[in-house]
């Protein structure tokens, strides 16, 4: 399939979204790697991974950009050659990637029910405004909303990627309604305090959660 989705979200920064529902042959023959991603390439053991790999490249060349502009630190954090930010993601069959000038980082999550097992292992303050409930509409809320929290603290962790920071402990997420679609956040790490203004949207089942540091 082609480009899923483009957000224009505003004059230096876009988002784009691809559904991957090629074959690995289909991507594999429309992409070229760099020696060192072709190394990470080679080293994937699924095929699924492999293809998501592939379609953040396609959705590169959807800018512009080609893999020989992408290179990752010693983190694994991705950058491009020049002055812009990059951030990159991909769950199941969607791949997303954020270009801006500003810092960034993005973040694309399957909604599922497994993330209310493991809520209290990424919330904290963040209970103070949930509302889990049994009943079936409004579990769902309660899974969208967590869904949205995590990809909100794994967007931040992106932009900052910096050994032991904790979702739980170290990154607050303030009260926010699914229909609004943005809400702030903070860092809290050492003596770093940094704040983020966080958007998000629903696209099929899943929850694409984009964040910009202050």
């Amino acid at each position: 399939m082609p480009l899923f989705k483009t957000i224009n979200f505003n004059s230096t920064t876009q988002i784009l979204v691809w559904k991957v529902t090629e074959s690995f042959t289909e991507l594999f023959e429309q992409v070229v790697l760099n020696d060192s991603n072709r190394m990470r390439f080679d080293g994937m053991k699924s095929e699924m991974h492999q293809r998501a790999f592939l379609s953040v490249r396609k959705l590169l060349q959807e800018t512009g950009h080609t893999d020989l502009d992408l290179y990752y630190d010693e983190f694994g954090k991705p950058h491009l050659h020049g002055e812009k930010h990059i951030s990159i993601t991909h769950s199941h069959n969607f791949s997303a990637i954020i270009i801006s000038h500003e810092t960034v980082g993005i973040d694309i999550e399957l909604q599922r029910d497994k993330i209310i097992r493991i809520a209290d292992k990424f919330c904290d303050s963040e209970f103070q405004f949930l509302s889990p409930s049994f009943e079936t509409e409004k579990k769902q809320d309660y899974i969208r909303k967590l869904t949205v929290i995590w990809g909100a603290k794994e967007a931040i962790f992106k932009i900052r990627n910096e050994k032991g920071i904790s979702f739980k402990d170290h990154i607050v997420v303030e009260d926010f309604q699914i229909n609004v679609k943005q809400m702030a956040a903070k860092l809290h790490f050492n003596n770093l305090v940094k704040d983020f203004n966080i958007y998000f949207e629903e696209i099929e089942d899943f929850t694409l959660v984009y964040a910009f540091e202050n």
